[in-house]
């Protein structure tokens, strides 16, 4: 979810709510402690040099029941990170503590935010000599269709 995405939802909300992967909400007295811009700029182990930038929101627990953070009040900080800090419109990752820092992508169910899981991966499978995987077809599937034909879509 971009930057712009998150204000144009929370312009629809009453209330905010993040829901963690695993179903449970995150309580609803929370901070967002940060918002701020993550460069990343670095090199892959196929030696290629990349550059990644997100937008970072850190969500924060503490024991303060009294302060609830209300939709217009989040659109307000976004706004005043968008012109302080000069943010583009980027993806949007979370910040969240659980048994230690987890990093979330951000969807939104038409109800809650979600903080979907973000995987690791290699991005030079081809200079690593990891296999691509294959697309698997079932040959059911292919039809009556003449393969290796030139008018044929198999080969």
């Amino acid at each position: 979810m971009k930057l712009s995405e998150i204000k144009n939802q929370l312009k629809h909300l009453k209330t905010i709510g993040f829901q963690l992967p695993n179903g449970e909400l995150v309580a609803s007295h929370f901070h967002v402690t940060e918002v701020g811009k993550i460069n990343k700029h670095f090199i892959d182990c196929g030696g290629t040099v990349r550059k990644e930038d997100v937008i970072s929101f850190q969500l924060w627990e503490a024991n303060d029941y009294n302060h609830r953070l209300h939709p217009e009040k989040l659109i307000h900080i976004i706004e005043l990170s968008e012109r302080v800090l000069e943010l583009p419109d980027l993806d949007i990752e979370v910040e969240y503590q659980g048994e230690t820092i987890g990093k979330y992508g951000l969807d939104f169910d038409g109800t809650n935010f979600l903080l979907t899981t973000k995987q690791t991966d290699c991005l030079a499978k081809d200079n690593c000599g990891i296999p691509v995987e294959k697309a698997k077809v079932k040959l059911a599937e292919i039809g009556n269709e003449p393969c290796c034909s030139p008018d044929g879509n198999c080969c």
